[in-house]
């Protein structure tokens, strides 16, 4: 144990070149390794990454710094515009542990959300590239809790990025929670002082954050690369939705069967629909997610079937329900209040007050909006959102049971809206 201590906290030398060219054709893009000037017991030396996604990998962190990349019809991000990839010791406010690729993954899988949600203050609370809660609010502080609070649990130790400089009351927030890494495009006065009470967390700055909007429709080169040394690249993803209009009646005619979704979205589920859509472009697939006042509510992730999703969703956000409840009145966790418990704690009053409730708001999904990365194949997972009381469903379309789906939202009493996208938003 004490070896495996000592390797969370090693840093890798790595033996990537400084400089990296991949050629498209007879197009040449140029990619410079970033390295920073970080203190050791002899001094100071240039050091890259800590290391991969486990100790002992080797990994590099590369800028694109020449080239200017089209394919087509589409022109990809040009160089002069790095966020993540352009970070030097000025942005790195408070090293604490040297950074390693899933910090700076976890900074860029944040950014990739909050691109889509620059109108208004928000922020989003990362675990291994996904997000464990995302908000919008009138304040970065009230984004930083509401985003947090969502899934408190899982995001103990992530990585918290706003898109607008993070204020006193988010800062006092994060400061009596555990976090690895925060991220923000400025800090108010003080704010640093009171975060960087905690030694290891890193701090970061990145000024291009407030021009995050523009990143919106920047198309990139994805890299899938396969066991045998095989490349898969593709076009990144862009969100074709900014406003109501842009989805799709819920409808379907065909010569076997049409139907058609009896009830549309109201102006507030239209903006739940949007945000939670904009969200969903940054989750791991198969995802559904549930959304409520520009907050997730509960994020299903990473299954192989749809109605999994969605029922794991639910179980989410029953859990985390409780355990938000738990912490609120009894200071613990919820699992410490069962632990107690077990051990003869008389506070099983408690407990039972915790899961009525929890058991009477349906773990806070009632009057939430449901979105799905994929079409759903069969009505029975958007059946699981109906009997949490969902309002509202968006959703791709396509299915061939596209009418069935439909059909269940038209049976729900009340009646649920749906809409479609008309774009699939699968991440792997």
């Amino acid at each position: 144990m004490a070896n495996l201590k000592k390797a969370y906290k090693s840093i890798v030398s790595d033996d990537f070149p400084d400089e990296m060219t991949i050629s498209f054709g007879d197009q040449r893009l140029r990619y410079h390794k970033r390295t920073w000037t970080i203190a050791t017991k002899d001094g100071e030396e240039r050091r890259g990454l800590r290391y991969g996604e486990n100790p002992g990998q080797q990994a590099a962190l590369y800028e694109l710094i020449d080239g200017n990349l089209q394919l087509g019809e589409c022109r990809f991000i040009d160089p002069q515009r790095g966020l993540v990839s352009s970070l030097d010791e000025s942005m790195l406010l408070q090293f604490g542990k040297h950074p390693g690729k899933i910090n700076l993954t976890d900074v860029d899988s944040a950014l990739n959300i909050l691109k889509y949600l620059m109108e208004q203050p928000a922020a989003a609370v990362m675990k291994h590239n996904n997000p464990s809660g995302v908000a919008q609010a009138g304040s970065s502080g009230a984004a930083v809790e509401c985003a947090f609070m969502a899934d408190r649990l899982a995001a103990m130790g992530g990585c918290v990025a706003v898109n607008r400089p993070l204020d006193k009351a988010g800062a006092e927030f994060l400061a009596t929670n555990f976090i690895e890494v925060v991220v923000a495009p400025g800090f108010e006065e003080g704010v640093i002082d009171r975060l960087g009470e905690a030694k290891n967390l890193r701090i970061i700055e990145v000024p291009r954050i407030d021009r995050l909007a523009e990143y919106r429709r920047m198309r990139f080169v994805d890299f899938k690369s396969l066991i045998d040394g095989g490349i898969i690249v593709q076009q990144s993803l862009a969100s074709t939705i900014e406003k109501p209009e842009d989805f799709i009646p819920a409808q379907v005619k065909s010569k076997k069967r049409s139907a058609a979704c009896e009830r549309t979205p109201t102006a507030d589920e239209y903006a739940d629909l949007i945000f939670g859509w904009n969200v969903e472009l940054g989750i791991t697939s198969n995802s559904v997610i549930f959304v409520k006042d520009g907050t997730t509510v509960a994020i299903g992730t990473g299954e192989q079937d749809r109605v999994g999703c969605a029922e794991i969703a639910v179980q989410k956000a029953y859990t985390k329900h409780a355990d938000r409840l738990c912490f609120e009145r009894c200071g613990m966790p919820y699992n410490d209040l069962v632990l107690a418990i077990e051990k003869g704690a008389d506070r099983q009053t408690e407990r039972d007050e915790i899961d009525l409730e929890t058991a009477q708001n349906r773990g806070g999904l009632v009057g939430s909006r449901m979105i799905s990365d994929g079409f759903f194949p069969f009505r029975d997972g958007v059946d699981v959102g109906i009997r949490q009381g969902i309002t509202a469903v968006a959703q791709p379309g396509g299915s061939i049971r596209d009418a069935e789906v439909i059909q269940a939202c038209n049976e729900a009493d009340p009646q649920v809206a749906m809409v479609f996208t008309g774009q699939r938003a699968f991440r792997h």
